[in-house]
């Protein structure tokens, strides 16, 4: 366990606050272009898995609000968080997403994440219902999320993932998001509530592998990921260091970080 004090929920929040899309590396545009067409493949060839039309007939019977579309052969309209629910789900539903290769030695292979479909399925929910959203904005809150979401990733503990927890439900929180709030364009104290309300939020365990859950728990976290940068939006509050600390994230969900 690393005791040294650590400021990454601050660190976050303040490189969300600031990117823009002219500092965004010409490589990560590259390869942010080509996750959210991938990502778009797998969400299209999910949506008429089981699972997903399960998720879709929840959602169909909870709510008539029609502020972003669910998408597939029959394409619907439903909130904007609900969307996100069933597109996630969709592009999970059949394992065929990217994945985020480690860096470290001492990680493991299936401890990092699935990083596209949480933000992309938050940023495809929220920029249909702001409307007038940009491609350039549209890739800076994706890229955003993803970067934020890889580099929680990376830097927990991989006792995380050797416990049980399954990255993609509980840090694919983080990187929806983010990049909801980016859009939202929320301020630097807001983005940490988001982040400490996402923390609180986050699930997912490997027992459920092999089964419909486990693309629930995309979908899972990119609906709270979403929630969550609504609710930081209209003023709820959350602790500011919620990655940090011993009762934050790391500690609690990993045992520590890098």
């Amino acid at each position: 366990m690393n005791s040294q004090e650590t400021y990454v929920t601050k660190e976050a929040g303040e490189f969300v606050s600031k990117l823009q899309y002219e500092n965004l590396p010409s490589e990560a545009l590259r390869i942010g272009k080509r996750c959210v067409l991938d990502g778009l493949g797998v969400i299209l060839a999910g949506s008429s898995q089981k699972c997903t039309e399960i998720v879709r007939k929840y959602c169909q019977s909870i709510s008539q609000a029609k502020e972003a579309t669910i998408f597939g052969k029959q394409p619907m309209k439903a909130p904007v968080a609900l969307a996100a629910l069933v597109n996630g789900t969709a592009g999970h539903a059949m394992d065929w997403d990217d994945t985020q290769v480690s860096a470290s030695p001492d990680r493991i292979y299936g401890l990092l994440t699935h990083p596209t479909i949480p933000p992309l399925t938050a940023c495809l929910a929220v920029s249909e219902n702001l409307g007038q959203v940009s491609g350039k904005m549209f890739l800076t809150a994706f890229l955003a999320g993803f970067e934020v979401e890889c580099k929680i990733a990376e830097a927990i503990s991989p006792d995380h993932y050797k416990k049980g927890f399954h990255t993609s439900g509980t840090i694919g929180t983080f990187g929806a998001a983010i990049a909801a709030a980016k859009l939202m364009e929320l301020s630097e104290t807001q983005l940490r509530h988001t982040i400490g309300l996402a923390a609180s939020m986050g699930a997912g365990i490997r027992a459920n592998f092999g089964t419909m859950t486990k693309p629930l728990h995309v979908g899972h976290a990119a609906h709270n990921g979403v929630m969550a940068a609504m609710l930081a939006r209209d003023g709820f509050g959350a602790n500011m260091d919620a990655l940090d600390g011993p009762w934050g994230f790391f500690h609690v969900l990993g045992g520590g970080l890098d």
